[in-house]
């Protein structure tokens, strides 16, 4: 514990802890993306084809970071955000953590038009790394696809075997009752390495919505990969859960019913 205080993780510049991450998206139209990108002030291309990066500035300049009330940001070398690419039908945005990915899913969704590109999900690491620990080379050893399809699908798996369950209970209370106690075998479950998260982008619901289901599901997985790291490895969604009930309602007096 006192050496991992003594050795903070690793943050990138805007503050925030360094885990990256891949946005995918469906492409639609590879040429009218080219164009909105080519014409977009906060992204410029790189010499490899298909290839951009993305700077805070220009469309992105009001882009909010908590953390960096005193950072002094350079106008003439604005900081790089991440990177973009085409590659095999597939418009994928690479991040260094979680925040920027939070950030990045809006203002994507506004700037592209679902009949261009629309985003399909994002594959993220949980944990944090150590300042001079080695760092993995590149998305292709981070992100194994068929491991995280493999996660992905016995979760789905599980889900539809609840779900029938709870629709053959005999009361309301045994459906509840079976639902309460998956949750709360799913949350104190150890999370994978790697994970993926697939975005559900029905046209009937608001996007805002959408966007802050993602924000809060990211932002319980980066509490608990930063908590493991100050010593606390057996750590859980479930406690995060907890805590983050505790910090809302604690001090306001109320009884929240189990």
């Amino acid at each position: 514990m006192f050496d991992r205080l003594q050795k903070p993780f690793l943050t990138v510049e805007t503050g925030e802890a360094y885990q990256p991450l891949r946005l995918t998206y469906d492409l639609f139209d590879m040429a009218s993306l080219v164009k909105l990108l080519d014409h977009t002030d906060c992204v410029s291309k790189n010499p490899t084809a298909n290839t951009w990066n993305l700077f805070w500035k220009g469309e992105c300049d009001e882009l909010h970071f908590e953390s960096l009330d005193s950072f002094r940001r350079n106008t003439e070398h604005p900081v790089r955000l991440g990177s973009l690419m085409i590659k095999d039908d597939k418009f994928y945005i690479n991040l260094p953590s979680f925040k920027r990915a939070c950030l990045a899913v809006p203002f994507f969704n506004n700037l592209i038009s679902n009949d261009i590109a629309r985003i399909h999900h994002v594959d993220f690491i949980n944990k944090v790394f150590a300042i001079d620990e080695r760092l993995p080379h590149g998305f292709t050893e981070l992100f194994k696809e068929e491991e995280l399809d493999r996660i992905l699908q016995q979760r789905v798996s599980d889900y539809h075997e609840i779900q029938e369950l709870c629709e053959q209970a005999p009361t309301a209370e045994e459906a509840f009752n079976i639902l309460k106690e998956f949750t709360s075998a799913e949350a104190k479950k150890r999370l994978p390495y790697a994970e993926r998260y697939v975005f559900d982008m029905d046209p009937t619901i608001d996007p805002d919505i959408i966007f802050l289901s993602f924000y809060i599901f990211l932002r319980g997985r980066e509490l608990v990969a930063i908590k493991r790291w100050l010593g606390e490895s057996n750590y859980s969604v479930v406690d995060m859960i907890d805590e983050t009930v505790e910090q809302v309602f604690g001090g306001m007096d109320l009884d929240i019913i189990d």
